[in-house]
């Protein structure tokens, strides 16, 4: 390719579960906050420092009114109640949720640098049973709660703004020892912060430098709304909840209502739309194109579908750059498409290299794509993700890596960074014959309809939504704006992004209880009897719980106790312990990630330490407890540098050892080899299986915390019927 630069579009995807209590009028979790003062000004205001980087940062409204709602209206969250409550007058109960979770954080980047913080995390715990707190409130003092309040503020607070503004930079110094007129001067700061978001993205909105896109109001998933059984194209044999969901005047009004929102805010409504989570249908994109919208990022597995065609190879590697790197369009509606792989580069890898190498590597591939292409028109790569939740898990909230990209990258005259509507005026993209019904994650619904507990999430809107439309036409004249709200908050996606088998956080049940209590308010504001179902937690104990990443091929990784390759896992699955999607953490971990994936003969089993294996308690033991088709438990024991793993049958209520595990290593990380036909597995039987670790009897730990990872053992065919 001679002639054009290869066009890079970034698009920053800004948002947050709508967290405010519908009852109370509190903000139930800090999020929206605590990113507010971390993330969503550094990330525009890096820009001024790079003016031929240009962006494309997508606003959720609903994330932006929480916002508003904190800086004009003195709205408050339950974590600043208790940050501001001077530490003489908590309750035992207060000191046990400061405990509990006032260590949400990142151990390594947001912990660690502030040694009083991490002082204060090893007092209470690096590991700890959550009734044992009560013990543990008692061993800390006045000025210990004082310091953490504190400290978990201020960690929250962009590094950026600890460097450059005196205050922050010399109460980052003291580091311990605070006073109540700091605490109260540090918040006054945040809102400081707050209150510089949105008009700095209008400055550089106004300079030409970033565009602003938006989601539908409260990042509902389109589609569905639009009508349940939308999911059966992308899965045939779903089990679909027991009623159908169709109400397309839903997704409309969301829609309507974001660009509203948005006009009101920015003075004009956006061009371009992030459906939430990517999630697009033929109907969607007509009703988008009917409220003005010009373009849509989506997937890349969107367009595989809708082309009928395998995007990626064995490998991983573009098999026709020219088709993929390319807008297309449907209904009049332009429509880019995310390299998957790329962004994922960003969000799950990069933070783990050293910056500059982690700039370089991208820099390369993008490169190598640009050489890959011919010179017959203008290419774009979508680079697309969320614009918050990646930084804390790099070291200086990300600021080294994306200072060394943006330099290359602004050096680099073979590559030019645009906003999507700067490049669709070279190209608003060929015509598509038809658009696949998928979301960005595999490009089905799955995450968030199929699953027992997202069905019975779906029935239970349904069935209120019909109540709330009964009691509508019954009673014309009755004031119900606040429960059509409510109706419209439940639609959101982030509630059954934590229903089903594929995420955990330890916050599940406030996220369930959210869910609920909006379909509570609308029977309040209509004066009915709440249903008693409502009254019980969507959440079920036993489930199976899904990777971040499926397996996508046979794996053969050398089992040594080492990152031997990238790639030596790549094709398996993973599943972060713990991990959020976003900003919550399990605070007593010992493992950071699982990795699992098999060959026709063996599954794989890769566990990755929090910190480090010679962090580990001595008398350290984890055991692998297979529960179907049969039971198996495989105990991996360490002592002193020797690794002592061990096959056991249960036969008869106990525990008896069969043989010993051959292949098993641990030096930086656990790996170990386990033979289907030493557990009885065969082709199409399907593994369950949970992960604990011991110390000496006492059970520390359990991955996932709830439910199992599911494995369906492979046919011969396996590897042919993953591809797409």
């Amino acid at each position: 390719m001679t002639g054009n630069p290869l066009y890079i579009a970034f698009l920053w995807h800004m948002h947050q579960p709508y967290y405010k209590d519908p009852f109370t009028g509190i903000y139930r979790l800090p999020w929206v906050r605590l990113h507010g003062t971390k993330d969503y000004l550094d990330m525009v205001e890096i820009l001024e420092d790079f003016p031929e980087i240009r962006q494309t940062f997508n606003l959720v409204p609903s994330l932006l009114e929480q916002l508003r709602d904190y800086t004009e209206n003195n709205a408050t969250d339950v974590y600043l109640s208790l940050t501001m409550k001077n530490p003489q007058d908590l309750t035992d109960a207060d000191k046990i949720f400061i405990l509990e979770n006032f260590f949400l954080a990142n151990w390594d980047n947001m912990i660690r640098p502030f040694p009083r913080y991490y002082e204060l995390l090893v007092k209470r715990g690096l590991r700890f049973i959550k009734g044992e707190l009560t013990r543990t409130i008692k061993y800390f003092s006045v000025h210990d709660f004082l310091d953490l309040q504190v400290l978990f503020n201020l960690s929250w607070i962009d590094p950026m703004y600890r460097r450059k503004d005196p205050f922050l930079s010399e109460l980052a110094k003291k580091g311990k020892g605070y006073t109540e007129d700091e605490k109260k001067l540090l918040i006054e700061k945040q809102f400081e912060i707050l209150k510089r978001i949105i008009p700095k993205y209008k400055e550089l909105n106004a300079k030409g430098q970033i565009e602003l896109s938006a989601s539908p109001f409260y990042h509902p998933i389109l589609p569905l709304l639009w009508d349940t059984d939308l999911s059966k194209i992308a899965m045939p044999h779903i089990r679909l909840p027991q009623k159908r969901f169709s109400n397309p005047e839903d997704a409309v009004k969301q829609i309507k209502d974001a660009t509203g929102y948005f006009e009101k805010t920015f003075g004009y409504k956006p061009a371009g739309m992030w459906p939430s989570e990517g999630s697009v249908s033929e109907d969607v994109i007509r009703a988008v194109n009917a409220e003005g919208i010009k373009w849509v990022a989506t997937d890349e597995g969107i367009l595989a579908n809708s082309l009928d065609i395998r995007l990626r190879d064995y490998s991983g590697s573009i098999t026709d750059p020219s088709r993929f790197y390319r807008p297309y369009s449907f209904s009049d509606v332009s429509i880019i498409f995310r390299d998957h792989k790329l962004s994922d580069l960003i969000g799950f890898v990069y933070s783990e290299w050293e910056p500059k190498n982690a700039a370089d590597d991208l820099i390369n591939r993008l490169l190598d794509i640009r050489s890959s292409l011919p010179h017959d028109r203008p290419y774009i790569v979508p680079i697309i993700l969320d614009g918050e939740n990646a930084w804390e898990h790099f070291r200086n909230d990300g600021h080294d890596f994306l200072r060394c990209l943006y330099e290359r990258l602004s050096n680099e005259k073979l590559l030019k960074a645009v906003t999507v509507s700067e490049f669709l005026k070279y190209d608003a993209g060929e015509k598509l014959g038809k658009l696949h019904a998928g979301s960005w994650i595999n490009a089905n619904y799955s995450i968030w309809i199929g699953h027992e507990e997202d069905n019975i999430a779906w029935d239970y809107l349904n069935d209120t939504r019909t109540d709330l439309e009964a009691f509508t036409k019954l009673n014309p004249c009755k004031p119900v704006d606040e429960a059509w709200q409510a109706i419209y908050v439940a639609e959101g996606s982030d509630w059954n992004w934590w229903y089903g088998d594929e995420h955990q956080t330890e916050t599940q049940e406030e996220f369930d209880e959210l869910f609920r209590l909006n379909l509570m308010k609308v029977y309040k504001v209509i004066g009915k009897e709440t249903p008693p179902n409502l009254f019980v937690p969507v959440l079920r104990e036993n489930r199976a719980i899904s990777p971040e990443v499926i397996i996508r091929g046979f794996i053969n990784p050398k089992i040594d106790g080492l990152v031997t390759s990238y790639y030596e896992w790549y094709q398996g699955a993973h599943l972060a312990v713990g991990k959020s999607g976003g900003s919550m953490h399990r605070a007593e971990s010992l493992v950071s990630h699982i990795y699992y994936g098999f060959n026709q003969s063996t599954l794989f089993l890769r566990i990755d330490p929090k910190t480090s294996i010679n962090d580990f308690p001595p008398d350290t033991t984890f055991s692998i407890n297979i529960a179907k088709p049969f039971a198996f438990r495989v105990n991996v024991a360490y002592r002193d540098g020797i690794v002592q793993p061990g096959l056991f049958e249960k036969k008869n209520g106990e525990w008896e050892k069969i043989k010993d595990i051959t292949e098993a290593a641990m030096q930086d990380i656990l790996e170990i080899a386990i033979p289907f036909k030493d557990i009885k597995a065969k082709a199409e039987d399907e593994l369950s299986l949970f992960i604990t670790a011991y110390r000496g009897n006492e059970e520390i730990e359990r991955c996932p915390w709830r439910g199992n990872i599911s494995i369906t053992v492979p046919t011969p065919d396996f590897e042919a019927t993953m591809w797409y």
